[in-house]
């Protein structure tokens, strides 16, 4: 940072942005205009450079001076904050993806939308940080960096340089901050609530008694009295405003507080000139009301809007604060209580009946029922026993379970869940962006419309010129137009995760309202995935069931997937001596006979009788039974479709929607499937390409296209369609393809999340609608001087309120669902 001339005097370099001298130790540069700018401090590079990622650069062209300095952040707390960049610290907010990490976090000081803007762009700026989201509702950010470019505390620092705080996600912590801000919140409103009723009661006599009967003594008795009782509300009740317009101008952005707060002081500051010059009225009474009515809105507003995303905050507070571990299992069943953030991968639980799960596990010992409704939506318990997954957050209801730990942290599925959640909530789709993009220009012609109504009134009626001027900028702020659409999307994202549909993009509900046609994988989607015994057709007076005994009991030495549908079949016959044939089937010994499954044409290598006819019933995986130089019989395997596959399929074609088969099988196979589904479109024999094609022809021909599937090879056609369903069941590779999640598998919530979405869009039409609405009737009766400021403020209260109480009949779903 240092260059030396020709009589090796230091040149000493001043700082970009506040003017003062860069110390030697310094290493902070400002990017301005295709080239680099020296600062002195980290402060001063982050706020010179929010400055010029906002466009206003020009800014740095008209000052007069240089700008005040920005104080860089202690030492102390940039000590503190790289202590998380310890991996172990880590460990329960930061999960790897890939070569990314992925961090959660909580963002404490945010006010607004424009609070949560200029976050975003404060993080995003970072080297190696690939993408940042806050969601407006929890406060809670995702980021994802690459850790060889930045560090966590890299961006921990760069948010406190704005005068935020991010912290790593901890729900208990959230929600003490969450409780703190709720009764700083409340007192505030106590405050401007008694200062109201009391300068209330000393304007009410004035307003009523006839002009000049109160002696001048007493007016100005109770305009001191007053001046006394709003002074905390300007003051303390205020505050709030004051700091977030204040951010907001120090950014270059007219924020949505900041009309209020500029109302507040000038009523107030007018107030205070008249009292003491005896010139003009006093808004005392106006400003505490005003303040009161504003207050009262906002805390009503951040409680609906914590209902509305109620879903999200639950399901991450699935998991229990401890677990019972058995150290010596199975030596001994003596159980620690140990801290469910200590548990590694190996430890064996014992989760008592009524407790919930604290880890992703596999039962080890005992047989129970789990309730999964919190994850899936579905209220039957599920039965779990010996060698069955188990997932943490389920509660564990009949009876004990000892389990053997599989994941924990940031690797479960409900860590995932709520990454997937998160992710939807803090993603602003083309409605939310064209909202905030609206509000932040309107404030900004607000300003204008205030300052020419004040002009014109100072003209012709200077008296109510400063109130009608309060009276715009109150009544026109557009709180309820950016509320609008996040309010009514998180309320929709929380209704349908209860319901096992986790919207994973926050395009999703958008996208899905408008869809026009349905294409559903076959394997894995609209079938189980796994073969099941569709038909036996013994011959040579075979019985069916003595044909199915013998089956079974060669597939039982079968690791092949086929050899599954033959489980439970086998009764107590016992084969030996089995060998497995790749690509052909098995041979082995029964009762001293032996006997041949497999192929047809492997299974005619081991007898010289004649063929039998092949069954005209043959749609599936056709297998041949012979035994000692005899043809036993013929099977036919056939993937079974999803219990719920036709109801699914059946109330689409209801809603509208033209359904479509897309599947890599044979042709005679998924004709059955689109037959038995009564689904006229079909194609077979689909590559990976020959999907991505038919898709991009669909929406060629105007479609908006819905894919669902399950596997790898539907990733590329889940990204490629205009909205995509994957299978909760399905590869890690198709979820984080797709733009939902069924948790659990369950077509029928397809319908269902379709028609959800298409009331969530007329609930957001109807937000939009009202807000739109309401700022272009209220603004020309402001203008016009028919409202005071005390009305204005109600005015704006209840239309920010009517919008989140209409965005919370989004939370839960229609009985018909």
């Amino acid at each position: 940072m240092r260059a030396m001339n020709a009589a090796s005097t230091p040149v000493v370099l001043c700082c970009f942005h506040c003017g003062e001298s860069v110390p030697e130790s310094a290493d902070f540069v400002i990017r301005y205009r295709q080239r680099s700018e020296p600062a002195c401090c980290a402060g001063c590079q982050a706020v010179a450079q929010s400055i010029i990622d906002a466009g206003l650069d020009a800014y740095y062209e008209q000052r007069d001076r240089p700008a005040d300095r920005a104080e860089p952040l202690p030492s102390a707390l940039r000590e503190q904050l790289r202590l998380y960049d310890d991996p172990q610290l880590q460990a329960d907010f930061v999960a790897d993806s890939g070569e990314l990490k992925d961090a959660a976090l909580m963002i404490e000081g945010i006010t607004c939308a424009a609070c949560i803007w200029l976050n975003e762009r404060q993080i995003a700026r970072l080297p190696g940080v690939s993408d940042v989201s806050i969601n407006y509702t929890s406060h809670r950010a995702r980021v994802r960096w690459d850790p060889a470019q930045t560090s966590l505390s890299a961006v921990l620092e760069a948010v406190a340089a704005i005068g935020y705080r991010a912290l790593p996600y901890d729900r208990v912590r959230q929600e003490a901050a969450q409780t703190k801000a709720r009764k700083s919140a409340l007192f505030r409103l106590w405050v401007a609530g008694l200062s109201m009723m009391q300068v209330m009661m000393f304007a009410v006599p004035v307003y009523l008694a006839p002009t000049g009967e109160i002696e001048v003594r007493w007016l100005d008795l109770m305009n001191w009295a007053s001046f006394v009782l709003t002074l905390p509300v300007v003051l303390y009740s205020s505050w709030p405003f004051y700091v977030s317009a204040w951010r907001d101008i120090r950014r270059g952005r007219a924020g949505m507080d900041l009309p209020v707060a500029v109302s507040v002081v000038l009523a107030f500051a007018a107030s205070v000139y008249a009292m003491l010059t005896d010139h003009g009225e006093v808004y005392f009474d106006s400003v505490s009301m005003f303040v009161f009515l504003l207050l009262t809105g906002r805390y009503l507003e951040s409680q609906a809007r914590a209902k509305a995303g109620a879903a999200l905050e639950q399901l991450a507070g699935l998991i229990p604060a401890f677990a019972h571990r058995l150290a010596n299992y199975p030596r001994d069943r003596m159980t620690h209580e140990v801290a469910v953030t200590r548990l590694a991968v190996g430890d064996v639980l014992l989760v008592r009946p009524g407790e919930t799960l604290p880890a992703d596990a596999r039962v080890t010992e005992g047989v129970s029922q789990v309730n999964e409704a919190m994850l899936t939506g579905e209220s039957l318990p599920v039965e779990k026993r010996v060698g069955d997954v188990v997932t943490g957050g389920t509660i564990n209801l009949a009876s004990p379970l000892i389990v053997s730990v599989e994941r924990v942290g940031q690797e479960t599925r409900l860590a995932g869940i709520v990454r997937l959640l998160d992710r939807a909530l803090a993603e602003k789709p083309r409605l939310a962006q064209l909202a905030d993009r609206i509000s932040g220009r309107f404030v900004a012609a607000l300003l204008v419309v205030a300052a020419a109504a004040w002009w014109y009134w100072h003209l012709h009626d200077p008296l109510h010129a400063l109130p009608i001027a309060v009276a715009v900028l109150v009544i026109s702020c557009p709180c309820a137009l950016s509320l609008a659409t996040p309010a009514a999307l998180t309320a929709a994202t929380g209704a349908l995760a209860r319901r096992g549909v986790l919207i994973s993009r926050g395009h999703a509900l958008e996208s899905l309202a408008q869809v026009t046609d349905v294409v559903f994988d076959k394997t894995g989607t609209l079938t189980l995935g796994r073969p099941v015994l569709r038909a036996v057709h013994p011959v040579a007076g075979m019985s069916k069931d003595e044909m199915l005994r013998l089956a079974a009991a060669l597939e039982h030495h079968s690791e092949h997937p086929l050899a599954g549908a033959f489980a439970g079949f086998g009764g107590s016959m016992m084969a030996g001596d089995v060998v497995s044939h790749p690509g052909g089937g098995l041979t082995g010994t029964i009762a001293g006979r032996h006997f041949a499954i497999g192929h047809p044409d492997f299974a005619a290598g081991f007898t010289t009788s004649t063929r039998p006819e092949v069954p005209e019933s043959s749609d599936g995986t056709l297998l041949a039974l012979v035994g000692e130089d005899v043809w036993l019989g013929w099977l036919v395997l056939a993937d079974a479709l999803r219990p719920d596959a036709a109801a699914a399929v059946a109330r689409l074609r209801q809603a509208g929607l033209r359904t479509h088969v897309l599947s890599g099988d044979s042709a005679g196979v998924v004709a059955h499937t689109a037959g038995e589904l009564d689904i006229e479109h079909w194609q077979a024999g689909a590559s990976p390409e020959d999907k991505l094609a038919c898709i991009k022809a669909l929406q060629t021909q105007g479609a908006r296209v819905l894919m669902v599937g399950d596997g790898v090879n539907d990733a590329p056609v889940l990204a490629a369609a205009n909205v995509s369903i994957a299978m909760g069941g399905g590869t890690d590779v198709a979820q984080s393809a797709g733009d939902a999640v069924l948790l659990e598998n369950h077509l029928k919530r397809i319908p269902e999340a379709i028609l959800f979405a298409r009331r969530t869009r007329q609930i957001i039409r109807q937000n939009l609608a009202w807000a739109l609405l309401y700022n272009l009737v209220a603004l020309p009766f402001a203008v016009a001087g028919w409202v005071t400021p005390w009305l204005a403020s109600a005015g704006m209260a209840a239309s920010s309120l009517l919008v989140i109480l209409n965005a919370l009949r989004l939370t839960r779903l229609p009985r018909r669902y």
